[in-house]
């Protein structure tokens, strides 16, 4: 494990209020942008569902069903220490250097691709007492393209992103993605679509591809 760094952790207010401005930028309401708009059920990716028939418990709700928790500081605090404790621990590599193959899904150790990086950060903050309902499993595409993974959890808030990629937990509107579908909050084994109309995101022009290609970084 690498030695973890002194880092000044972004307060709650100032994350919030980002991701605000960030709405108003983009000429939409920041009120009705919080959570990700979403529309008909799809196909959870094939890594997924094999890693389902590896880890069932994983795959069923705990905790009590919720749509969005309440972002106390501490619980604040909490997801920003998991992202960026497994973000340092984990040594970023691809399923087909590591494993021989082209997906596959699980716990990482020493090394995983961002779909390992969402599973250990999702399953930490379930040991934690977070709800599974709020702690989703999310694909987007990134800024070239590219499939690309990251956890979405539901708060009163709004919706905010773990991202093996920063150490900053941001809005879901603040990320610079194009958001295709996640895990649903009723069933941790059905998926979803994310209706993301925006044009323009944090860092410029969403490009998005084939909206159920799996992530592969």
């Amino acid at each position: 494990m690498k030695r973890p760094h002194r880092i000044a952790w972004p307060s709650l207010a100032t994350t919030l209020l980002a991701g605000a401005m960030v709405a108003s930028a983009n000429g939409v309401a920041a009120e009705t942008n919080r959570f990700m708009p979403l529309t008909s059920p799809t196909e959870a990716p094939e890594g997924f569902v094999e890693f389902c028939t590896r880890f069932p418990v994983d795959c069923r709700q705990s905790g009590a069903a919720s749509r969005a928790v309440v972002l106390t500081n501490a619980r604040w605090l909490e997801l920003v220490e998991v992202n960026r404790r497994i973000n340092a621990m984990i040594e970023p590599t691809t399923d087909e250097a590591f494993y021989g193959r082209e997906e596959f899904w699980t716990f990482p150790q020493t090394a995983g691709d961002c779909e390992d990086y969402v599973l250990l950060k999702r399953h930490e903050l379930i040991e934690k007492g977070w709800p599974s309902s709020v702690l989703l499993i999310t694909v987007v595409r990134d800024e070239h393209g590219e499939g690309h993974a990251v956890l979405s959890v539901g708060t009163d808030r709004g919706d905010l992103i773990l991202d093996n990629r920063t150490n900053v937990v941001l809005p879901w509107i603040n990320t610079p993605y194009h958001y295709v579908k996640r895990q649903g909050v009723g069933d941790p084994r059905g998926w979803v679509r994310v209706l993301d109309m925006r044009t323009t995101t944090a860092v410029g022009s969403i490009r998005p591809r084939d909206a159920d290609t799996l992530p592969h970084d």
